[in-house]
């Protein structure tokens, strides 16, 4: 399980993060430090309540007590607390009436559905409210783009509704991986009804060839590419740091394998599907079922472990488009593959990552 505090800073004008990332570490509490966000968390084993909420309360009220003394305050309004876990296990928990400071906490304590780097996460992380909320703004934008379409090339449409709706159906989807399928199924709804937009289809008319001759990726495919898109880059270039540590490159067992890189996986701890949702699971499940032309050394291997210089032999233009290539494969199984370049899926920058990555 999974207690997570969200606060926000009032004033950041002269706000530093490494003096108050030092305070956190040194209270033995894990967190991502944002512009004028933080997030802190911890995990815990249900019995191990309420022992794990007050070492948390203790964190935050150092933390309250070093923004006082160097002028900068807490946002009341904006501090939540969640915490996470199966339905079974937080059904019997008995929540502490003192969990936080009243004047550093929301009036509920507890809060769910609560929002983080815009998206809305649940006691759960079911994603239910935040496909809910992402589905209806995505209608909004294809209803106006259905309004404009008789008055736009198709090129401009494909751009508009690259820009506008693809980029929030990508946003930190990762954290969309293995989730239920019904929530899958109703993503996708929302990409057949942006396709139709573009195209002018009827809404009678089979879909996927529609897909296949804009050469979008279908939602499931989009998800695992933006998990090995982030694995890749992590891999060449150790950067973000907090997720290039979550992985380990498998040393070479044999001749015919020690071209190839490969993710060890770690070991399961838990049988539940809840827990193999996390990237430390997802990227080295999708990874080692890349081709291995994909997955080739730029240089035999001495050391990879310790290797500074980026693994990988292909660039990342190439490594991506290739990639696209295979899921492309797997999203239309009965197709040619589609074009090496498409300028109508965009590549994820190394920086963008997903909550789903602790």
């Amino acid at each position: 399980m999974f207690l997570k505090v969200l606060f926000s800073v009032l004033c950041c004008l002269f706000f530093t993060p490494p003096p108050l990332s030092k305070l956190i570490s040194s209270s033995s509490t894990d967190h991502h430090l944002y512009a004028d966000d933080t997030q802190l968390f911890i995990s815990f084993s249900p019995h191990s309540l309420p022992d794990a909420p007050n070492h948390l309360r203790n964190t935050v009220t150092q933390i309250s007590a070093w923004m006082t003394a160097n002028l900068l305050c807490l946002n009341p309004s904006k501090t939540e607390f969640l915490i996470i876990g199966l339905r079974e296990q937080l059904n019997k928990l008995a929540y502490p009436p003192d969990l936080c400071p009243t004047d550093l906490a929301s009036p509920a304590p507890y809060s769910s559905p609560v929002r983080n780097l815009g998206i809305i996460i649940d006691k759960n992380l079911t994603f239910s409210d935040h496909i809910t909320q992402l589905s209806r703004t995505c209608y909004m934008h294809i209803r106006d783009l259905r309004r404009l379409c008789p008055i736009l090339d198709y090129k401009t449409a494909c751009t508009i509704a690259t820009s506008i709706v693809h980029s929030k159906l990508d946003y930190c989807n990762s954290i969309f991986y293995n989730i239920d399928s019904s929530q899958i199924k109703r993503l996708q709804t929302v990409q057949n009804a942006l396709a139709r937009a573009v195209t002018k289809t009827p809404k009678h008319h089979h879909i996927t060839p529609v897909l296949k001759s804009l050469h979008w990726l279908k939602v499931p495919q989009r998800i695992h590419y933006k998990i090995v898109s982030l694995t890749y880059n992590a891999l060449q270039t150790s950067k973000p740091s907090y997720i290039r540590q979550l992985f380990t490159i498998q040393p070479p067992g044999s001749t015919r394998s020690s071209s190839y890189l490969s993710l060890s996986r770690p070991p399961v701890s838990s049988s539940l599907k809840f827990c193999n949702r996390s990237l430390i699971y997802a990227a080295p499940t999708l990874w080692n079922g890349l081709p291995k032309d994909l997955r080739q050394f730029a240089h035999p291997p001495i050391s990879p472990l310790n290797s500074t210089s980026p693994p990988l032999a292909l660039s990342s233009s190439a490594f991506h488009s290739r990639l696209k290539t295979e899921l492309f494969k797997i999203s239309y199984p009965d197709s040619t593959p589609g074009p090496p370049h498409d300028h109508h899926h965009h590549r994820l920058p190394p920086w963008h990552h997903t909550v789903s990555s602790s």
